[in-house]
């Protein structure tokens, strides 16, 4: 396996798919999955001629699973070692979910010198915990009740969060057990203690200062039928903080469409990188 040692001693595992003289674009996956998320994409885009890149967050996939540090911040860490060790330069990043994140956070501090265009996907930007500031943001409770979930049956709860991830339970989905199935067996390699740090990372992970360092091309996609990242405290915020980020919303779809839209999903993205 293709692993990074960080400054920490933690092992992060990467696939490093198409040729090596292509332009990056570097993923990072959403909570609780791995680069395995990604598969649709760096298939996709290594046949484009790109370098496709996606790694498994630390305590998530085949990286090692951590005690401490299961924070945003080491999170950014992490993607730039990782960016430093493969001497990436004129990246784009691409962000789902948590993994948008990460990448908001590897701006806010890293900059952009090995930056090229920036994509936040599904993201958690700029904040998902409803406080006093952020009334569209989402109840601390419901963050709880991921953490409970999580920690008293996560096989099981992993299994039940496909059904609003992907739209499952909406009228006239069509339900891929398969994609159901992935998603376990993705978030089920991850380690419980990282887990579980991970859901206080990126609920309650503040990026309004991360995004106003912004000075790339950036995209922000989104589904207005999110039900795990709700669009108007995320994609509709962060945009207002973007200078001249672009907005592309598609309309009905969920949180997973990535999966559930590859092929839009896979045609938008690069029509934003020619772009």
């Amino acid at each position: 396996m293709s692993t990074i040692t960080t400054k920490d001693g933690t092992h992060i595992f990467y696939k490093d798919w198409g040729p090596k003289d292509g332009q990056p674009i570097v993923f990072s996956h959403g909570w609780p999955l791995s680069a395995d998320a990604w598969d649709g994409q760096m298939v996709f885009f290594a046949n484009q001629g790109f370098r496709a890149i996606a790694h498994d967050r630390r305590s998530h996939g085949r990286s090692d699973q951590v005690w401490a540090n299961n924070n945003m911040d080491q999170y950014a860490d992490d993607l730039a070692e990782l960016i430093e060790a493969l001497d990436l330069r004129n990246a784009i990043l691409v962000g789902h979910s948590t993994g948008g994140g990460e990448v908001t956070r590897y701006i806010g501090r890293h900059g952009t010198a090995r930056v090229a265009k920036i994509a936040l996907i599904g993201a958690v930007p700029p904040l998902m915990l409803k406080t006093e500031a952020n009334p569209g943001g989402l109840p601390l409770e419901v963050f709880d009740g991921i953490r409970k979930g999580t920690f008293d049956n996560r096989s099981q709860f992993f299994k039940d969060l496909t059904i609003p991830f992907y739209g499952y339970n909406r009228d006239g989905a069509k339900i891929s057990e398969g994609v159901r199935e992935e998603f376990w067996r993705q978030g089920m390699m991850g380690g419980l203690k990282g887990q579980l740090d991970s859901i206080r990372a990126f609920s309650e992970s503040d990026f309004h200062a991360d995004l106003a360092k912004f000075d790339r091309p950036t995209l922000v996609l989104h589904g207005d039928d999110d039900q795990i990242v709700p669009i108007g405290a995320s994609a509709l915020e962060t945009v207002k903080i973007v200078k001249d980020a672009v907005l592309k919303i598609y309309a009905g779809a969920d949180h997973g469409l990535t999966q559930t839209q590859q092929d839009r999903f896979n045609t938008d993205l690069l029509a934003f990188i020619h772009g």
